[in-house]
């Protein structure tokens, strides 16, 4: 059975469409085509490719990047664009919404585009490729200095896209990187949600720790051979409904989700044998993703056109996107139901012919609250519901005082150490523990890490909502059925591509504008009883 969205008309055929509007997304589908060519030249980086090959590698992402780029700003582009926006006045409204958002959407990633010189988008993206593979080695080593010289680089190249880009007058530079993943945010916007948040978070953390409970997790570290965590991870893929019959699941350094194509989504997760919860909650994490991928309507058309390559089969926001991956993640993952489900099934693929499962020696209640602790820790990936956000308010106060100059690349381990002491409490044993765990800062990605926390609060709120209109989901995830919960995502989020802004969204399927209050109340409901 597929899952990937069914090809259909998105729009009514009584609609008024400009005429240019064929042709336009017709360069379109070339230009994202392009662009998909670069994706999966940068997953095989990230999977199978060998290190040898990094020097060819960067010439041709950078070449990729190059041409799509070039495809995305022909002057073609501008003209039908102009074309239809005067059409769009004489019909007096009289055109499809559905035309009329993509057309929006379209003139804003073309004005976007038109700012960049190519050339500085194809060293972009030379140097991401050339970072990545030096990241790499760094990590591993634990050699920040390593890595040093190519930080300092690719915050120059993302200084120059910031001034070409622009921002508005009393902004900063970090607001034109940000509105890339998160459209309409600026950094004082971020600054003044995640202040308030911060001080919620850490006092919950500060309660359950002087509990003085503590909470048994020697469950989540059992030895589990790789491939049976992997089989296992697969299995619960395919009951959250990932096609993979249009994806794939591979291993890789930093887990990631790349939606490349119609019909082509690819996960990736890694393994530690004495972990086995960590690749789990990564697969299922990204598997969040997948299902946001396939579920946009990239093999629907539009006026006998394919829908491929406009902004609305493409995702609203990292944030929107996010909430995919941390409500699958955490709100369906860490609860009681899914591991009601989960657990027997888990003993039972994990055991073989000669052994009984080493998780048999291990209850549901063991494992829910094991999954379910407050323990501040080092790695983000790998962190509890309570703290991870601290850890992204970390980084998003690094990168955008990296970025103003006001803290030098140098600093930058000492700083980090210093933070997560204060935030978590914690003394960083090395560099790999620290400032080097994550490679969004190789790519370039600076403005990304906001939308980590964007997404936890839109998912608690989704989560609510989705609560209300399934009231028997609690029951249908005791029984390891997930449709209806991926139903309501499908046609409530997904089926929309960027028809909305995150924020409209948000309003329109809760009925209230973004707030924390729901991550609290999932937070504390169900941590707070936990530590008694």
């Amino acid at each position: 059975m597929t899952t990937t969205a069914p090809s259909r008309p998105l729009t009514t055929p009584q609609a008024a469409i400009p005429a240019a509007y064929t042709e336009l997304c017709g360069l379109r589908w070339q230009a994202s085509t392009v662009g998909s060519i670069g994706s999966l030249l940068s997953w095989d980086q990230e999977t199978y490719m060998p290190h040898a090959a990094a020097a060819h590698r960067a010439d041709q992402s950078s070449m990729m990047a190059r041409l799509a780029h070039e495809s995305a700003t022909s002057p073609r582009i501008g003209e039908l664009l102009g074309s239809c926006e005067g059409e769009l006045a004489k019909l007096n409204g009289q055109v499809d919404p559905v035309v009329h958002a993509d057309l929006r959407e379209m003139r804003r990633d073309y004005d976007l585009a038109t700012r960049l010189p190519a050339d500085l988008v194809a060293e972009l993206a030379r140097t991401g490729s050339q970072a990545q593979e030096v990241w790499k080695d760094a990590r591993q080593k634990s050699d920040f200095a390593m890595f040093r010289p190519w930080l300092e680089k690719m915050l120059d190249l993302s200084r120059r896209k910031a001034r070409c880009l622009g921002y508005p007058a009393g902004g900063e530079l970090y607001d034109a990187l940000l509105d890339k993943y998160e459209p309409g945010a600026t950094a004082n916007m971020i600054e003044s949600a995640f202040t308030p948040l911060r001080a919620r978070l850490s006092a919950l953390v500060k309660d359950l720790s002087a509990s003085g409970r503590r909470i048994d997790t020697r469950v989540t570290k059992v030895t589990i051979d790789a491939r049976l965590q992997h089989e296992l991870g697969q299995f619960v893929l395919r009951a959250m409904g990932f096609d993979f019959a249009a994806g794939r699941l591979d291993t890789t350094t930093h887990p990631f989700c790349s939606g490349m194509a119609p019909g082509d989504t690819r996960l990736t997760t890694r393994y530690r044998d004495e972990a086995f919860t960590d690749a789990l909650y990564g697969s299922m994490h990204e598997a969040g993703h997948g299902l946001y991928e396939q579920g946009l309507p990239k093999l629907a058309s539009i006026a006998s056109a394919p829908a491929y390559g406009r902004p609305l089969a493409e995702s609203i926001s990292l944030g929107i996107h996010e909430s995919q991956s941390r409500m699958w993640e955490n709100f369906v993952g860490r609860s009681r139901e899914f591991w009601d489900w989960l657990w027997p099934i888990a003993m039972k693929m994990t055991s073989t012919s000669s052994a009984a499962s080493p998780l048999s020696a291990y209850s549901t209640d063991d494992i829910f609250r094991a999954v379910n602790t407050a323990t501040p820790s080092f790695i983000r990936v790998e962190a509890d519901e309570a703290t991870y956000n601290l850890h992204v308010m970390l980084r998003f106060e690094l990168e955008r005082a990296m970025l103003a100059g006001e803290v030098a690349v140098k600093d930058l381990p000492g700083e980090w150490n210093r933070r997560v002491k204060e935030y978590l409490g914690l003394d960083v044993p090395d560099d790999r523990r620290g400032c080097l765990q994550d490679v969004h800062w190789a790519f370039g990605l600076i403005g990304y890490f906001p939308t980590y926390t964007l997404g936890n609060l839109y998912a608690a709120q989704f989560w609510e909502t989705i609560n209300t209109q399934i009231p028997d989901l609690k029951q249908r995830m005791a029984g390891g059925d997930f449709a209806a919960l991926k139903k309501w995502l499908n046609e409530n989020i997904h089926i929309h591509g960027r028809r909305y802004r995150a924020a409209e969204l948000c309003e329109n399927l809760t009925g209230k504008p973004l707030s924390a209050d729901p991550l609290m109340r999932h937070l504390e409901g169900k941590l707070r009883p936990l530590y008694r």
